[in-house]
Formats: C-alpha cells, sequence, structure tokens
C-alpha cells in the first residue's frame, strides 16, 4: 500500500481556556490549558484529502477566538490548491470543523449519515445540544445534499485506499476519525475524539459531549487501529506543534508534517 502524506494546519488559537475547563469532573490544577485548533490534509502524488474546514475570521470573533488566518494560507504553502480538492472528511458538524463551506468548491463531503441527522433533528430544540452547532455550517451541508455532493457513511467507510473513516461518537452524536496509512504505519487524526493527548492518555473526557460513555470507548478505538500510541494526533493540542516538525521552512506555528518521527 502507498503511504500518505500527512500534514496539519493551524489556524486559529484559544489562549484563555484552563486545565479545570478541559476535562470532565475539572483539574486539581488550574493552569491555563489552551486550545489550538486545525485542519489536516493527506497527500498521495496529485491526491489530496481534507479533515475538517475549519472557521472563518468572522466566526473566530463571534466565539471568542483567536484567529490567524484562513486554513487556505496554510494549505497553499503545502501545495494544496483547496479549489482542486475532490474529497473532504468533517469528523462532525461542529462550528470548529465545517465552515468555510465555499473554500472546497469541487470537493465531496464524507459525513457519519448519523450526525447530519443529529444537527437537522429534534435534538437541535435544546440549547445545551445546539450550542457547538451554527445554523448557516448546517443549512449549507444540506445544500450539499441536495447538489449531491455529500457521502454518507454508516460505522466505518474508505474514502481511498489507505484513508478510512470509523465513527466513535462521544463528543458529538456523530463523531469519526480518520485512520490514515503512511511510513509510520496506521496513523488516527483523532479530531475532537480527543481534543488533547490528556484526554486518551488519561482516559478524562473533554466535557462538551453527546456520550461520556462514547466518548471513553473512542478512546479504545482509537489506540486499537493506531500502529503505536505515538501515532494518535488529538485535534487541539498545542503539544502537537513541540512534537511535530515544520511541514518546510518557514512554516513554523503554521503546518506541521505528521507522517514523520515525532521530535519529541
Amino acid at each position: 500500500m502507498t503511504p500518505w502524506e500527512v500534514f496539519a494546519v493551524r489556524y486559529a488559537h484559544n489562549p484563555n481556556a484552563k486545565r479545570s475547563t478541559n476535562f470532565i469532573g475539572g483539574d486539581p490544577h488550574d493552569a491555563p490549558m489552551p486550545l489550538d485548533y486545525f485542519v489536516w490534509a493527506m497527500k498521495q502524488g496529485a491526491r489530496t484529502i481534507i479533515l475538517d474546514t475549519g472557521f472563518d475570521e468572522a466566526m473566530g470573533k463571534k466565539r471568542n477566538r483567536q484567529f490567524l488566518q484562513s486554513p487556505a494560507v496554510g494549505l497553499k504553502a503545502i501545495g494544496v490548491e483547496p479549489d482542486q480538492v475532490e474529497d473532504v472528511i468533517l469528523s462532525h458538524l461542529h462550528y470548529d470543523h465545517c465552515g468555510n463551506y465555499d473554500m472546497f468548491p469541487r470537493a465531496r463531503y464524507h459525513v457519519q449519515e448519523i450526525e447530519m441527522a443529529y444537527c437537522t433533528g429534534k435534538c437541535m430544540c435544546h440549547d445545551g445540544l445546539r450550542g457547538p452547532f451554527e445554523e448557516e455550517d448546517v443549512v449549507a451541508m444540506v445544500r450539499k445534499v441536495f447538489a449531491r455532493r455529500v457521502a454518507f457513511h454508516d460505522g466505518e467507510g474508505q474514502v481511498a485506499e489507505g484513508v478510512t473513516v470509523h465513527h466513535v461518537g462521544g463528543h458529538s452524536k456523530g463523531l469519526q476519525f480518520a485512520r490514515v496509512f503512511t511510513r509510520r504505519g496506521w496513523m488516527v487524526l483523532a479530531s475532537d475524539a480527543s481534543h488533547f493527548y490528556a484526554n486518551f492518555e488519561t482516559g478524562r473526557a473533554y466535557p462538551t459531549l453527546h456520550s461520556h460513555e462514547d466518548t471513553l470507548w473512542g478512546y479504545q478505538t482509537m489506540k486499537r487501529l493506531a500502529s503505536a500510541p505515538n501515532a494518535i494526533i488529538p485535534g487541539h493540542d498545542p503539544l502537537v506543534m513541540d512534537r511535530y516538525p515544520a511541514a518546510a521552512p518557514g512554516l513554523e506555528g503554521i503546518a506541521l508534517r505528521l507522517d514523520v518521527d515525532p521530535i519529541a
């Protein structure tokens, strides 16, 4: 099987989060524990598959997040032209993973069928469940359904040889992660199946949840499907920036290369 190259593109930051807010039940240490926001690219020859699409500057202001630059800037810096991408995987439809919905005009979007039903159904009548979703993001995905640009998955599914999706739920009802074959073996791009390394390493879930139980079982699924513990990449952990090199000189803090051996 031909390995894929894998990149993380950082586009936003939340410096205000603390350890006490990043785990169910809090944390005895109330030290800062900021979040980074990424989109991910898997490249094999001329083909690129994107995982998640992030949010734009206006949404960053609305959600009080520090917007750094459009994900398109980082993608172009690693040789990816968004308007040429043909496959986008959406881990789930929370605002920070499915925005910028006009950035990939040729793409087919891969989502879990249960996630689409969840964010367009009766659960969105509850403020406690609808908070991470944005109406316009969801409506944009409905339009893509009518345009026949959505591929629905039910559980596990293959996007390409060496790239699969796996439903785990937990953080959102239809949350899926991507598994990709690399020179290091099988890598799991967790997205929000684990926000931080510490979530899956210690078995303590991030507080925004549809199901605590599914989140914890999801940690086990990721560990089983990754070739090594360090081949699980969490969705929002700034430590990823310390553990992997820049994709190229000058891209420090912007784009990382994940399919190489960690540097820390």
